[in-house]
């Protein structure tokens, strides 16, 4: 860890939690924030380092600029614009204008590490990050929406959301599309665990939780402002491992290069994650119900992306 080195763009709500899960797992050893008010990148990364005594590493902390990122392992894109209304795609227009100031002075600065894009539209902005640098990028996607998933499957089976595997695939948005058919709980393929626990859990069940993580965000939004503390463990967790090569198999927006039919455009489906960003992309064996939503939510991606 004695060179590894992570930038995070953008030090509001979910640029400082991205910092603060970084410093309280140990995960990397300087962290970088920057931010067009350096006021308050300044504020962050002094409010960060307070902590540092309650801590059992060392990590430094530093609100910094473009030229600190020459030699980062990672960088974290965290600067948007502003949530509207209930659809993250109305943010694109002020979040591009964003992109287009950050992506020019992060290729400048001679960064050559990976990006991890979490602004929203996080796949729409994945993918305008990666043609405007030529980096390796990925975006956290539906690493989160999967987590969200994956802790109703676990209330309504009674299990720990740890020992279920539920994935939303696609958009980070409203057409994203819940995997049912390839859910497992400590391995087990959840139509197994069905026929084993009748009446238990229906499929209506199921489409209820799936519409409910669709929704949450925005509740969630509605209720304090914004969201922060579950895409920046998301955020955390895909910096790990790139820092650490883990090889993790989890979902996040990678470039699709034929799987399910999709080719060119950014969109989430599981992927191996390692030193060199999204190194495997796995197209899972979806019904065919699945499969066409997903399509679908790959083309309003798509058309999103041609039209910006």
């Amino acid at each position: 860890m004695e060179n590894q080195t992570v930038g995070i763009i953008g030090a509001g709500h979910v640029g400082s939690h991205v910092a603060m899960s970084l410093v309280t797992q140990g995960i990397c050893r300087r962290v970088v924030l920057i931010d067009i008010d350096e006021k308050k990148a300044r504020a962050q990364a002094d409010d960060l380092m307070d902590g540092l005594c309650h801590l059992p590493w060392p990590v430094e902390i530093k609100a910094g600029s473009y030229e600190d990122l020459k030699d980062a392992q990672v960088v974290v894109m965290a600067a948007c614009g502003a949530a509207i209304e209930e659809d993250r795609l109305q943010e694109l227009a002020d979040t591009l204008k964003v992109t287009e100031e950050v992506a020019p002075r992060l290729k400048e600065c001679g960064f050559q590490g990976v990006v991890v894009s979490i602004s929203n539209p996080c796949d729409v902005i994945a993918q305008k990050m990666w043609e405007m640098t030529g980096l390796r990028v990925l975006g956290t996607g539906t690493a989160l929406d999967s987590a969200r998933f994956s802790r109703r499957v676990a209330a309504l089976l009674g299990v720990a959301p740890q020992n279920v595997c539920a994935y939303m695939l696609g958009e980070h948005g409203d057409s994203q599309v819940a995997a049912l058919s390839q859910i497992t709980i400590g391995g087990q393929p959840l139509s197994q665990w069905m026929e084993q626990h009748p009446g238990k859990v229906t499929k209506d069940d199921l489409n209820k939780a799936a519409k409910e993580t669709v929704e949450t965000g925005w509740q969630i939004v509605l209720g304090k402002g914004s969201t922060e503390f579950g895409v920046a463990s998301a955020a955390a967790a895909i910096t790990r491992a790139i820092l650490r090569d883990e090889k993790r198999v989890m979902p996040c927006s990678a470039l699709l290069t034929g799987q399910y039919g999709q080719e060119g455009v950014f969109a989430s489906t599981l992927c191996v994650i390692g030193r060199d960003g999204a190194e495997e992309v796995w197209q899972l064996p979806l019904n065919r119900e699945e499969e066409e939503a997903l399509v679908r939510s790959c083309e309003i991606i798509r058309r999103f992306v041609k039209e910006n």
